[in-house]
């Protein structure tokens, strides 16, 4: 994947190898809270200023490696994503000039990680009950029914769930949550460029400052 608001305004991809191999490391990365702290901390001129600009992340794993990405309107400080990661496997590469290539009608391979839930109405309570999708058909169709409100379009059997499961989130003072996790790789056509590199940068769905919405995309061709 490429390491795949706005105009005005900078953008950055980032890449980290996780330290998998430091037990110490991996021990503190045990809940999805963890990885968006050490998100949050690796732009340290934020937490100063207290002004926090929106962050796509995710984890990815890659022939036995995983890795973090990040999009973001600051480029990381090196030092602190190697916190967590492997030293010198730091990359951050400007990611306007590629947005602004997306052309409507292109072809792209894609990879998202998405919180698939459902807002059910309750009478009893003042807010909706958020329900999970638990099985892949439901996924699938999750997926399948925001493709063009989200600026693409895919064909049914251009789609395939990956890996589907839980991510467990702790914050202070409450209940460890169980996340609903989903990874769909594709192929898409581009619909709304206008739309989509919007989503490429602001995210899709629920949940994003904990590792869900980030699509990445590659084009065809």
């Amino acid at each position: 994947m490429i390491f795949g608001v706005i105009w005005g305004t900078n953008m950055y991809i980032s890449r980290v190898e996780i330290d998998s191999n430091n037990r110490r490391k991996i021990k503190e990365l045990s809940h999805a809270g963890a990885y968006h702290s050490w998100v949050e901390q690796s732009y340290p001129e934020e937490v100063k200023s207290g002004i926090r600009t929106r962050k796509l992340w995710r984890i990815d794993s890659l022939k036995g490696k995983k890795y973090l990405l990040i999009v973001s309107e600051e480029k990381p400080e090196v030092h602190l994503l190697e916190r967590y990661g492997v030293v010198g496997s730091v990359e951050t590469k400007p990611y306007d000039l590629f947005l602004r290539s997306l052309q409507n009608g292109q072809y792209m391979r894609f990879r998202v990680v998405l919180n698939p839930v459902v807002s059910l109405t309750d009478h009893s309570k003042k807010r909706g009950v958020v329900k999970p999708h638990v099985t892949i058909a439901y996924q699938r169709d999750y997926f399948l029914t925001r493709t063009g409100k989200n600026g693409f379009s895919v064909q049914d059997d251009d789609v395939t769930i990956i890996e589907s499961g839980y991510t467990l989130l702790r914050k202070s003072g409450q209940k460890p949550l169980r996340l609903i996790k989903a990874i769909y790789e594709g192929k898409l056509m581009i619909s709304d460029v206008s739309i989509f590199r919007k989503i490429l940068v602001e995210g899709m769905g629920k949940k994003k400052a904990y590792g869900f919405g980030m699509m990445t995309v590659i084009p065809i061709g």
